[in-house]
């Protein structure tokens, strides 16, 4: 294959990577007493200049007819709006079930592909995405430690953000088809911006809030990695397949093992070691 035809691959694994990288640090500003939801505060303004500099690429001359707004504004709704539901979630249910569920959303986008855009692929990457899909699940799982959930709010919000990011995924690639990756990019950082006053709104001020360098600093260092690698994962959906693509980023969390146990010597148990073993033989699989 030539190297044009991967450069896919290229942005699919740096995406993989910085995502890998920022969640094995950002539970620093969180534990330090910095909420979750300021640190997507912090997120969604690390996406400015990110998009500045996507503007840049292409001369400041982003797509702004009405279906090119839509578009880009649905995939910053979708993701944005999807991990403030997410928080919600973990607010009312048990951690250990809502992230492995939620981390198969790439199966919603799989279907999309395959049906609306006409995706294929061999014997070869269709047994990649199922290997992916299961490590995925293995690399999410939570040890049960959660109690005291009640009622079924946390479910309900749990569906709507995997079919949220799922759709995402899809409508990213779709857009790919008639506007630049910068302009997508661009119009997802507006939408994430857009939705601070939610995020502002969940938080709880009446808490002690950390506001030194652990806190809001930090976490625009760690979230930029974040940002970063979702300008990427747009590049890696305009030259490669949403249903090989999205699953691969998926296994992000085994970067995150690795450096967990280098950095913190945390010794992953036997569900991830599973996940670990299983991310590395879809990668290879995904990536031929």
């Amino acid at each position: 294959m030539k190297l044009k035809n991967k450069k896919w691959l290229l942005f699919a694994l740096i995406t993989t990577s910085f995502w890998g990288i920022w969640g094995a640090f950002i539970e620093i500003p969180e534990k330090a007493g910095f909420p979750a939801t300021l640190g997507y505060t912090v997120w969604a303004l690390t996406m400015i200049p990110c998009s500045l500099v996507a503007l840049y690429i292409i001369k400041w001359q982003p797509e702004k007819d009405l279906k090119s707004i839509l578009l880009g504004l649905a995939v910053g709704v979708l993701g944005a709006g999807g991990q403030l539901l997410l928080f919600e979630a973990l607010r009312h249910g048990p951690a250990y079930i809502v992230f492995p569920f939620i981390s198969l959303f790439p199966v919603v986008t799989i279907f999309l592909s395959v049906t609306f855009l006409k995706e294929r692929s061999g014997l070869r990457q269709w047994i990649g995405i199922a290997f992916a899909l299961i490590a995925i699940f293995f690399l999410s799982y939570q040890e049960p430690s959660e109690t005291g959930f009640t009622g079924y709010k946390w479910l309900l919000l749990s569906v709507l953000v995997f079919i949220m990011w799922g759709i995402q995924a899809y409508i990213m690639k779709f857009a790919n088809r008639t506007m630049k990756p910068e302009s997508i990019f661009m119009y997802m950082a507006i939408a994430a911006v857009i939705l601070i006053p939610f995020a502002l709104w969940m938080t709880d001020f009446s808490q002690q809030i950390n506001w030194g360098f652990k806190g809001p600093y930090l976490a625009g260092i760690i979230h930029i990695l974040n940002s970063v690698g979702a300008l990427t994962l747009v590049y890696a959906l305009r030259d490669g397949k949403a249903m090989i693509v999205v699953p691969m980023t998926g296994l992000s969390p085994l970067i995150t093992v690795v450096l967990s146990l280098i950095v913190y010597a945390v010794v992953p148990g036997l569900m991830l070691s599973i996940g670990l073993f299983i991310a590395v033989v879809a990668i290879l699989l995904l990536s031929d």
